[in-house]
């Protein structure tokens, strides 16, 4: 009996033991699992960011497609350098200042912290790297965008001294007001609930209105308007190139919207989707604008466009439906063929490749529409008029900071270094005048007078 009792008294402790081993066992090896899901996530988002980040790096050519396209060849040359060197100004200003102004830690206003990446590298690891390329092709698309409202008669030295103070400071601070609490800072507007997913506003308005500023202190062309103030076309000079343009720059900004979730998942082909619809739709609305007002479906209306469509779906991509984001591309296309012909015939600012229109404008436009069509939050949806106030009070902002900073900016270059080349360069195109070459040798280069 007492063998008996002994017997069952150990099987009873095997079995009440076994289980707690496998428990603990698994637990292990669920945490295990759950590392290893972890770290594959995290290599995942950094492979998508780098990915998105390098499309939106090609869409410096598709600018300066467009940009040559719709200007005169003999200034071709200087477009692509203003392109190149926009970059690597703004890639170097931005690592040394810029960063650490927009993403730092701070007071709210601007970061003090982080310039030049420093101490970075070993608080965040690998995903420091790629945050910080992401940021810094933002960086030079604001700053490129300048280039096309002041191209033809801009002094080249002029050109690179303001993209470097845009890069540094005026792009960076606003970004840290919108952004900053994507890395340590904590701005005033995203605290308000400023929506801007990918940067209508940050990127696309500041690098519009600044563009405004910009042409305003450099004045028209020579030939642009006539002694009795009428605007006159002056042809660009290759309408394939500035086509080609736009379709780099549509396919960049699969990377720049999509991209901006910096995390890859299902979103990414949901943005997409929403990215795509409004180009589209842009496009469309825009030729029957064109048709209608000049009664010709104009190509290069047409193309901007696409470009506003984009534009102004930038800041809502991922806040609204498909069927918002044709309507956000149908209301840009519209606006943005309206926009050209006021600022051209109206205010009378000479502005090469429309620039203000699809990026100030149609950025400030699709930032506003988002207190319409956002699912959470827009008037449509039932949300009142909280976050349209807070729409409305970011362009704001954004126009105040970077029109009025950019006038100053332009007065002090203009009033020391100078700002616009001499009539006779002019006429003989930047590229004999500011770089000794031309990018069409060999062919006749017609002047306009």
């Amino acid at each position: 009996m007492r063998k008996f009792i002994l017997i069952i008294t150990l099987l009873m402790l095997t079995l009440s033991v076994y289980p707690h081993k496998s428990y603990a066992g698994d637990i292990k090896e669920k945490q295990t699992i759950e590392q290893v899901s972890e770290q594959l996530q995290d290599n995942l988002n950094i492979v998508w960011t780098s990915i998105a980040a390098f499309l939106v790096f090609f869409m410096q050519a598709g600018f300066a497609m467009v940009e040559s396209g719709f200007t005169q060849a003999k200034n071709t040359v200087n477009i692509m350098m203003k392109n190149l060197m926009d970059f690597s100004i703004s890639s170097l200003a931005f690592f040394l200042l810029g960063f650490g102004l927009m993403f730092g830690a701070g007071n709210g206003l601007f970061g003090t912290s982080h310039f030049a990446l420093f101490g970075l590298s070993q608080l965040d690891g690998n995903w420091i790297w790629t945050f910080f390329m992401f940021q810094v092709v933002f960086a030079g698309t604001a700053a490129t965008i300048v280039s096309g409202a002041m191209a033809e008669r801009t002094k080249f030295i002029g050109y690179l001294s303001y993209s470097l103070f845009i890069s540094a400071f005026i792009y960076p601070v606003f970004g840290s007001w919108a952004w900053g609490s994507l890395l340590d800072g904590a701005g005033w507007l995203e605290k308000l609930g400023f929506v801007d997913f990918a940067g209508s506003t940050v990127v696309h308005s500041i690098g519009g209105w600044l563009a405004l500023a910009g042409a305003i202190m450099v004045g028209p062309r020579i030939g642009k308007y006539s002694p009795d103030g009428k605007a006159q076309a002056i042809p660009g000079h290759n309408i394939a190139l500035a086509a080609l343009g736009v379709f780099i720059l549509w396919f960049g900004w699969f990377g720049f919207n999509p991209g901006s979730t910096t995390f890859g998942d299902g979103n990414i082909g949901r943005i997409a989707v929403t990215t795509n619809l409004a180009a589209a739709a842009g496009a469309l609305s825009a030729m029957i604008t064109a048709w209608i007002t000049e009664k010709k479906p104009d190509g290069s209306m047409t193309l901007n466009g696409a470009l506003a469509g984009l534009v102004a779906i930038t800041a809502g991509c991922a806040s609204v439906t498909p069927l918002g984001s044709i309507a956000i591309g149908l209301i840009a296309g519209v606006v943005v063929v309206l926009s050209v012909l006021f600022i051209d015939r109206v205010l009378k600012v000479d502005d090469p490749v429309g620039a203000v229109s699809v990026h100030g404008v149609c950025g400030a436009l699709g930032t506003i529409l988002v207190g319409f069509f956002a699912v959470d939050g827009g008037v449509f949806y039932g949300g009142g008029m909280k976050l349209l106030s807070v729409q409305l009070l970011g362009v704001g902002v954004a126009f105040v900071w970077a029109f009025g900073l950019g006038i100053i900016l332009f007065y002090g270059i203009k009033k020391t270094i100078g700002l616009r080349v001499s009539a006779e360069e002019e006429l003989r195109g930047l590229d004999i005048g500011e770089h000794g070459m031309e990018a069409y040798s060999g062919f006749q280069i017609f002047t306009t007078r």
